[in-house]
Parts: structure tokens; sequence; C-alpha cells
């Protein structure tokens, strides 16, 4: 990722101050939490930011899977605070990314594509924390600044394509073929010869240079485990999909339309029980590896010292469907928990360990508590809420529930993938599907309470779940006469979520007063060009 010397030129900072959070209704909140504990120095810590693409969070031991083994980010957990209810803003990495460092929901910015980022007149996490003193660096993927955004937001950023490893076997791939697109493949990767493995020494070295005057951020969003589906060596073969537990069965009644179309255009309505069972078995092994790359961080924490001054966050954008309902991958209009429920681990320097937050968060409020720990006020209204008081032992908010959006409609085409020019490739059956069928991408809305899930889909099929007796989300439950006072209740409160968090005004105001004309006022850029336009 790089940005021209003109980028940087001329680039003004914007910003604007204060803190809200709604559930139903609005209510001011403090930005502030009780703080971090200080390191012996007493000055502010370090942070880092661990992000896994697509790691949903039932993939981790420490989230109760019986067979994924995850014991770096168990060993987290036992040091520090586990968030056991945590949901994304939206299903896919660069909206995801865009609420998690402005603290906003997407319908409060407009970022529901791929292809919308942060500009310079928004304010993000990373642009805050430089401007309050911290370096700012960013190893990994984007799907969250846009490029003018880079220079006024970090110190130093890089990027590694992923290695393309020559695949196993022979013969066609299965987009050219017809036989199913599970997204799975067989190749041999050494663990050390990945995009994330570089990336995460780059990280590290920054740990063994660090001078301690000025305090650090590390960004560190890595591709894994994210598809193709396709582990390293040793994780390869860790799982054995006959021993996988029972995976949530394709072509349910009461699902969305989407559901259908993927698994007809994905040929996936030919896929066996076993070849999705092998898709879930290599995710697993994907999530292990991210978890081997989390320790070796864990580790170059502890020989520099540094595990003693910083903060250390490990979290996901969001889930992935790993062979669920007989799907792969994810979908810009899905919210089903398998994609909004995500880890959220965090370990502070003197706060309790084997802490555990059973109230829900959202992962924007990662946002407010890097702010907070960094003593850095936020300039914009936002909505996420600081966990600092969780890190230091507290409960989580009672009654608190999640939101979370998706999709796109025909009224905003710019939002759309395009469909992919030349020969078929892996993600081309995606693409066409949301431009020729839709109706398969439209957007849609969610809340979760402890208790049940709503999805909210007005041109489709929403959608109600008992997620404590159902927590694959197999029965709809929107058309049962037994559940409709909860559908009702939940319904409003996503309406008042709504009404009571878009179209939040910036901080600065404009003058009501009409200027006095005069050519040669100083209007910024618009001065010169009606000179030259009354000089005609």
């Amino acid at each position: 990722m790089k940005s021209s010397r003109r980028d940087v030129l001329g680039l003004m900072a914007a910003g604007l101050v204060g803190s809200v959070a709604v559930d139903g209704r609005l209510a001011a909140m403090p930005l502030q939490g009780t703080g971090p504990r200080r390191s012996p120095s007493g000055s502010r810590p370090n942070l880092i930011l661990f992000v896994t693409d697509e790691c949903r969070a039932d993939a981790l031991a420490s989230y109760g899977n019986p067979i994924c083994r995850s014991p770096n980010f168990d060993l987290l957990a036992s040091q520090g605070t586990r968030f056991a209810d945590c949901h994304v803003q939206f299903p896919v990495c660069g909206a995801s990314r865009c609420s998690l460092l402005t603290g906003l929901p997407t319908s409060d910015t407009g970022h529901r594509s791929l292809y919308y980022f942060l500009r310079r007149n928004e304010p993000n996490l990373f642009r805050y924390l430089k401007d309050g003193g911290y370096d700012t660096l960013w190893f990994g993927k984007n799907d969250a600044l846009a490029h003018e955004s880079f220079p006024l937001s970090l110190t130093e950023w890089h990027d590694v394509p992923p290695k393309r490893p020559q695949m196993t076997g022979g013969g066609k791939p299965a987009w050219l073929t017809g036989a199913p697109l599970t997204m799975r493949f067989d190749a041999k990767i050494d663990r050390r010869a990945t995009a994330d493995y570089e990336l995460l020494q780059m990280a590290i070295k920054v740990l063994d240079r660090r001078e301690k005057d000025r305090p650090f951020c590390i960004f560190l969003p890595i591709n894994q485990p994210h598809p193709p589906y396709l582990a390293p060596e040793g994780f390869d073969t860790m799982y054995r999909p006959q021993d996988l537990p029972p995976l949530a069965p394709p072509d349910l009644p009461g699902k969305p339309s989407y559901h259908a179309a993927i698994r007809k255009a994905y040929h996936l309505d030919k896929a066996t029980d076993a070849d999705l069972r092998a898709v879930r078995a290599t995710y697993y092994g994907q999530v292990s590896y991210a978890d081997w790359l989390l320790g070796e961080l864990l580790e170059a924490l502890q020989r520099t010292g540094h595990d003693k001054d910083t903060v250390v966050v490990a979290t996901s954008d969001h889930g992935d469907y790993a062979g669920d309902y007989g799907l792969v991958e994810k979908w810009p209009s899905g919210l089903e928990s398998c994609l909004t429920h995500v880890p959220l681990i965090a370990r502070m320097p003197g706060g309790p360990g084997g802490h555990v937050v059973r109230e829900m968060v959202e992962l924007y409020d990662i946002m407010a508590t890097f702010l907070d720990l960094a003593e850095v006020e936020a300039k914009h209204t936002h909505f996420a809420r600081s966990l600092v008081p969780q890190l230091n032992g507290k409960a989580g908010d009672v009654g608190r529930a999640a939101y979370s959006e998706s999709g796109y409609d025909t009224f905003e085409p710019q939002a759309f993938e395009p469909p992919l020019p030349g020969a078929a490739s892996l993600y081309s059956a995606k693409h066409d599907i949301q431009n020729q069928q839709p109706q398969t991408v439209t957007r849609a809305a969610s809340v979760a309470t402890p208790d049940y899930k709503f999805i909210a889909r007005p041109a489709g099929q929403s959608e109600l779940y008992d997620r404590r007796k159902d927590p694959l989300e197999q029965r709809n439950l929107i058309d049962d006469r037994g559940h409709q006072k909860v559908k009702i209740a939940l319904q409003e409160r996503l309406m008042n979520r709504y009404i009571s968090t878009t179209g939040v005004p910036p901080w600065d105001r404009d003058a009501r007063e009409t200027p006095d004309f005069d050519m040669l006022s100083d209007f910024g850029d618009t001065r010169e060009a009606t000179r030259t336009l009354l000089d005609r």
C-alpha cells in the first residue's frame, strides 16, 4: 500500500467529541473508564490489535469448541479477559473494519461494501492515536482506510501479497469444471513461508527495536483463516473430518434466498457431507495456524519485556460459514451468528486473569477502549463503549444488545461487487450472483440479545432464533405464534436503535448568516475559481 507525496501534501485534519451509547434509547456515556493500570514507568500502555480474518467465535476452544486447538488464544484468555458474546457491525471485511475504527454503525457512515473506506474528512482510531502521540504501525491488508488517510493516520505501514502456492492433485479447478466450489485446496506450504508470517516478523522487529520514549500501537490484520481453505503443513492434517460434530444442514426451511442461490451457483448442491466436513477440518487447521502466529507474537512480547507495558487485543472482523448450511465463505447480506459472533480477548498488564464477560459487547467497542487506555479523547459522536472497566474485572452492561447490518440494494449499484473480467476464477460466481440476482444481497439488520436474534430483511426472508435452544440457528421462529411477542419487542428495539443513532451531525457548526458578496473573499479553493470566471 503506497501513497504518493501529492497524497500527503495539503491534507487537512478534521475532527469532531463526545461519546454516546445507545440501546433502545439515546443515553450519554462517559468516554473514560477506570483507566489502565500503569506500567512501572508510569507511561501510557502500548497497544496491539491482532485481527484474524473470518474467525468465528465457536472455532476456539475457550469458546467451547471440543475439537479445534487454540492454546494461545486460550492462554491470552487465562491471562486477561474473554468477552463471550461479541458481535460485529457488518459481515464483510471493509464495512466491519470501518465500524471498528470509528465506533459508528454502517447506517451512519455508508461504508457498506468493499469499495468505500475511511477518507481524510472522517475520524478513525489510528489517526486519533497518532495525533495523541502514539507511533501507529500497520502490517497487513487494508480494507479500512482510503489511500489519502494512510499518511494522516499511520507512522508506518506495509503489506505483503498473499503467497500463491502450487496446488497439488492436478486437473482443472472447480470453477471451470462444474464440480462443487468448496474453496478448499491441497498444497504444501511451510508455516514460515506465508505472507502472515512475514507480516508477523515485521511487528516483532518493532518490539525488538522499540525505544520507550513514545508509546506504539501495532495493527496486525492477518489473512488466516480466510478462504481459500488451505492450511500450512502440520496444520493441514491436524483434524479429521469424520471426528467433527455435525454441521448445520443445508436446505433448511425459512432461510433467505441467497442460501439456495449460492449452493446452485457454486454447485454446492452436489457437495456431500464429507466434502463440507473436509472444508471445516481445513478451516480449523487455519484457525490453529492463526493461533500459532499469535503464540509467536506473545513469545516476542515476553522476550522483549513488552508484555509488562502492552495491552494485547485479539479478535476477528467477522466469521465464516465453513460448511454450515451447505455454504462456504461469507455473504454480503448474511447475518447468521457464525458470521457476526467473533472472539474478543484482551490482556492488560496488571489486569485480572481468567475474567469472562458474559454480557454482550460489540466489535467497535475496541475503538473506545483503545482511546480510553491511551487517554485520547474522540472528537466525534460515536456509539462504542470503553471496555476498560471489564479489563479491570468488572461485569459488562446487563441488558445490552448487539446490532449488525448487511447488504446493499439496487438503488446503490455503486456498492455492488462488479462482475469479474476475463476467465472464471474463485470468486466469479460470488460476483455474478449479486449482479444477476440482486435480491440476494438486499439490506438487512439484526438485533441479538442473550436469548434471541431477530433479523429484519424488508425485501426478503426475516428471521427469529432462540439463541439458547438453537445455537446453530436451524429453526426460524419468525412465524411461530408462540414467539410473536418476542418478535414485536425486538422489532421495536431495532427501530428505536435506528431512530437514535442515524444522521448524527458533526461537532463543528456552520454560520447561518449569508456572507457578504466579495469576489476576493477567501472561501478557500473557490476564491481563485471565482476570479477566473469573472475575468473571462
